[in-house]
């Protein structure tokens, strides 16, 4: 499916579904944003996002339930949750170290002269490891017979496939909550997350038209 195809079901689907996918993105933005106010206990931030996986394992639980029959429920929710709570720990711990280990990078390489272009380097990287995440995070909720190490494999073959289309989507996404964050904290928390993952889940499960 192509990236403004997928953009605009997200945005019918989180119309009409908005109030049953609202609760559980806030869940989501309360862990992040506690995260940030436990930062002066780096361990305690990082615990707090690593927790957040469940939570979001839930929220793309209802995303691909959302995408496969057009309908979600709260109770789909809390479902996803109770299926996929160790699978949403594994990749909430994986995502967390990158991100961790990204802004370290950047912190480092700002420390020297001829630093930027590095620093810049790193965002890129970050924010194309961000999208292969949101595709890992579809493929692993939808199949979860399978394992996460075929399951990150045919998401890099996913992206690699439709380079332009995937970075596109990803770009618009980010660009997404990026105004979502600073037009006011409430739309963040209820739903430019929740939207990011419809739109993924209809991008990625869908067939290219």
């Amino acid at each position: 499916m192509r990236p403004g195809k997928a953009l605009r079901l997200a945005t019918r689907d989180l119309y009409e579904n908005s109030w049953r996918l609202a609760p559980i993105n806030a869940a989501i933005g309360l862990v992040l944003v506690a995260a940030g106010f436990a930062a002066v206990g780096a361990r305690a931030a990082l615990l707090l996002v690593v927790a957040a996986g469940p939570v979001a394992a839930g929220l793309v639980h209802s995303a691909v339930v959302l995408v496969h029959t057009g309908n979600v429920t709260l109770g789909d929710a809390v479902e996803g949750v109770r299926l996929h709570w160790r699978r949403g720990l594994a990749l909430g711990a994986g995502g967390t170290a990158l991100l961790f280990l990204g802004v370290l990078a950047i912190r480092f390489y700002l420390r020297f002269q001829f630093g930027l272009p590095l620093a810049f380097l790193t965002v890129y990287v970050l924010v194309m490891l961000g999208i292969y995440q949101g595709v890992l995070w579809t493929l692993a909720i939808a199949e979860p017979e399978r394992r996460l190490r075929q399951l990150a494999v045919d998401a890099a073959a996913f992206g690699a496939a439709r380079p332009g289309a995937t970075l596109l989507l990803g770009l618009a996404l980010l660009l997404v909550n990026l105004v979502g964050i600073a037009a006011a904290l409430l739309p963040f928390l209820t739903l430019t997350v929740a939207y990011s993952f419809v739109a993924v889940a209809h991008f990625t499960l869908e067939e290219p038209s």
